[in-house]
């Protein structure tokens, strides 16, 4: 076990590691309109190159965590972190579109094998509940300051430097992680190394990735479309056939005991509930910002600011809060102030000034930096180093999901108020499909046909829309208030390894 300093400064090169996930998730939606032109994309294109990173990063998580178990987390992170950088810059500088789509996949590969393993080495630096709790709280925090820095950033290299800047900033962040990781963080694998479950992988692997597409494909295509609707099934079919698999098996991919446990079980699902406020907030608010209210791409990121400063003042208050007053109330309290914040965000008009958006934004900041961390903490604080990197993986796989059908839950809230408020009767059929589009398809149509009633008809419809999904977030997470009370252990077991395990484990 390295010493504590030493321990401290591994989670920090672990942190910068995430936090190029984070930037990464979020800073591709403002380079959108300098791809579709510099690559000539189509617009299939322009959603696989989101599409392509989504697919691949679901369906590679449970394995991932399999493999830093059986050998070597530190091994297989250092690799993740190489892979992450090279398809960064494959990315980079990509001249066509299929390359780019190709370099994403690649990019979705590494960053589903940094996520547990990076998670899964937690435990084995931190024994301690308390430590890891603080620890882990720095780990999250990192990767979700990078979903809203992800916009400011994008936004200042596309305004100062082309469009494969976006990626390339992932390069110096990642060499500084693999130098870091190399030199601070223990080797660690499980003391029993089991065989690999093939069946589980494919089964899993593919379930995850029919699911996830079905999901995304919803969001474009419609809920009833028959392609969607096979992926939907299929892969919950398959994910079915993998739970009874695992209950099976001699050596099982994932380990089912572990829903056991309330503190992991709803740890992890309070922890995907949260990502819903957070993606739903940064899909809907740039675009509300851009093509509502006109600001540049660097205008609508620096918006969010308030975001991320109420997250670092929540995460601080957290630490403070769950030695007093335990997990479950720390939670219940970061709900409260989401729905608080998202009820607030509902009211918003087309001409709502940012002094008043500011505001709940960093109510809902901070009950993000309350909720996230603290949620994920009692989750992860049920794990033994010994099955650190299995249990990670599952975290990490529910989570991303949960995410992707959230997102498209709520992206099809909003669509559905968009079209509800629109008033296009008096177009052509084919502009009229162009307006209803998006909401920048809308304005853009409206502003070259000089029609003011068109163009103040899109962006009330879109505000309308952005209230009714605010609105639903709101809601669900002021069941997840009622959930964090009544299902939540108050304080995490706490769960130590035995020494002679913890000898084993550490090389």
């Amino acid at each position: 076990m390295p010493e504590s300093r030493t321990r401290w400064w591994a989670l920090g090169a672990l942190a910068i590691a995430m936090l190029t996930i984070g930037l990464d998730t979020t800073v591709l939606n403002v380079a959108v309109p300098t791809l579709a032109d510099d690559l000539h994309a189509s617009t299939g294109q322009l959603q696989w190159f989101s599409t392509a990173y989504t697919l691949v990063l679901a369906g590679m998580l449970l394995p991932a965590g399999m493999l830093g178990d059986r050998f070597g987390r530190k091994r297989l992170l250092v690799g993740a972190l190489v892979l992450f950088g090279a398809a960064s810059a494959a990315c980079a500088y990509a001249d066509s579109a299929g390359q780019l789509i190709a370099a994403r996949a690649v990019l979705g590969l590494g960053a589903a094998l940094m996520m547990p393993l990076s998670m899964a080495v937690l435990p084995v630096l931190f024994p301690d509940r308390d430590e890891r709790a603080r620890a882990l709280t720095i780990w999250v925090t990192s990767t979700a300051i990078g979903l809203p820095l992800g916009p400011i950033v994008g936004g200042w290299l596309l305004d100062t430097f082309w469009w494969g800047s976006v990626f390339l900033i992932n390069v110096p962040l990642v060499v500084i992680g693999v130098i870091a990781v190399s030199a601070l963080v223990p080797e660690s694998r499980s003391s029993t190394p089991r065989s690999l479950d093939l069946v589980g992988v494919v089964l899993s692997s593919t379930g995850l990735l029919g699911l996830t597409y079905g999901f995304i494909a919803a969001g474009q295509d419609g809920w009833t479309d028959s392609a969607t609707l096979g992926s939907m099934l299929g892969g919950l079919a398959l994910l079915v056939g993998f739970v009874a698999w695992q209950r099976r098996v001699a050596h099982p991919l994932v380990d089912l005991g572990l829903f056991r446990d309330r503190g992991f079980t709803w740890g992890t699902l309070l922890s995907t509930v949260v990502n819903f406020a957070l993606f739903g907030l940064i899909f809907a608010m740039p675009q509300f910002f851009q093509a509502v209210q006109g600001t540049d791409a660097l205008g609508s990121g620096l918006r969010l600011l308030p975001v991320i400063g109420g997250m670092l003042v929540g995460t601080r208050l957290a630490d403070r809060m769950v030695a007093k007053a335990g997990a479950s109330t720390v939670i219940a309290v970061g709900f409260v102030l989401l729905a608080g914040g998202l009820a607030a965000g509902a009211t918003s008009g087309v001409d709502t000034s940012f002094g008043v958006t500011a505001v709940w934004f960093t109510l809902l900041g901070i009950g993000l930096g309350l909720a996230m961390p603290t949620a994920m903490s009692a989750a992860v604080g049920t794990l033994s180093a010994e099955r650190s990197g299995a249990g990670s993986a599952l975290i990490q796989a529910l989570r991303q999901v949960g995410g992707t059908i959230g997102v498209a839950v709520l992206g099809t809230v909003l669509s559905s108020g968009y079209h509800a408020r629109l008033d296009t009767n008096d177009l052509p059929a084919a502009t009229a499909g162009t307006v209803r589009e998006s909401v920048s398809a809308g304005v853009a149509t409206a502003e070259k046909l000089g029609l003011q009633p068109l163009l103040d008809s899109v962006r009330g419809a879109f505000v309308h829309g952005m209230d009714v999904m605010l609105l639903a977030s709101g809601g669900l997470a002021a069941l997840g208030v009622v959930l964090a009370v009544l299902l939540l252990p108050r304080r995490a077991p706490r769960v130590e390894p035995e020494a002679e395990s913890l000898h084993e484990l550490v090389s």
